[in-house]
């Protein structure tokens, strides 16, 4: 095990190289913990093709998953980065697939959500709003809102997220639904009040919209890594 800059370190894992913060508790609410691997003595069959292992026929692990496969059905390599890993690590077909998706959001859509966007920010049930450009950090763990005042959510304490849409086109059943906005309910610190936080569009609607598809897509790896 060795240490690096910026608060990681690298470790090795039966799954491979991973790097993760030094302090467990900074770790991105977005990641999720290495599975148990099925034990060998409970695994004599791929568990996807039922083919017996034997000395010829090896069993592999995935990563994602932790479960028992022959060569054929677990031999694609995919970056997954949920779990730290340095290099791209071996995935059943089903895993795979989930992790290839989810590199679009840490490729694309986490640029995006960083870069912020800027809205129309109300407090629980006050009549006045603020213009602030909300950002995520850069450790992935807390919305940060910028205008005359400021202040931050942590992610880990928000209950309830849900994007506001609204219709275009007068045919009824036939319009186009278009993302304005997103309410929220957290628990500030050292508080368990629910706390209430709406956003809608501003001047930038279209970059505000894709930072609402966005955080609607992190909005459900969040809550996945809750339910793990």
């Amino acid at each position: 095990m060795s240490a690096v800059p910026d608060g990681k370190k690298l470790v090795r894992s039966p799954s491979g190289l991973r790097m993760v913060p030094e302090n467990g508790a900074l770790s991105s609410p977005f990641s999720l913990a290495e599975p148990q691997w099925v034990p060998d003595k409970e695994c004599p069959r791929c568990m996807q093709c039922d083919t017996k292992f034997d000395f010829i026929t090896r069993k592999h692990h995935c990563r994602r998953c932790g479960r028992c496969f022959c060569d054929k059905c677990c031999s694609k390599k995919v970056a997954l980065p949920r779990m730290c890993f340095v290099d791209p690590v071996r995935q059943c077909g089903e895993c795979g697939l989930v992790s290839q998706k989810e590199l679009d959001f840490y490729d694309k859509q986490l640029k995006v959500l960083t870069a912020g966007g800027t809205f129309l920010v109300t407090l629980g049930f006050s009549e006045k709003s603020e213009t602030m450009v909300c950002r995520l950090s850069n450790n992935h763990r807390y919305l940060f809102l910028d205008g005359e005042s400021h202040f931050e959510v942590e992610l880990s304490r928000i209950s309830t997220m849900q994007v506001l849409t609204e219709t275009e086109g007068s045919i009824p059943g036939g319009g186009v639904s278009r993302a304005t906005g997103m309410m929220l309910h957290y628990k500030p610190p050292g508080s368990q009040d629910s706390q209430q936080l709406r956003m809608e569009t501003a001047d930038d609607k279209k970059s505000a919209a894709s930072w609402l598809a966005a955080m609607h897509k992190a909005a459900k790896l969040l809550y996945e890594s809750r339910d793990q």
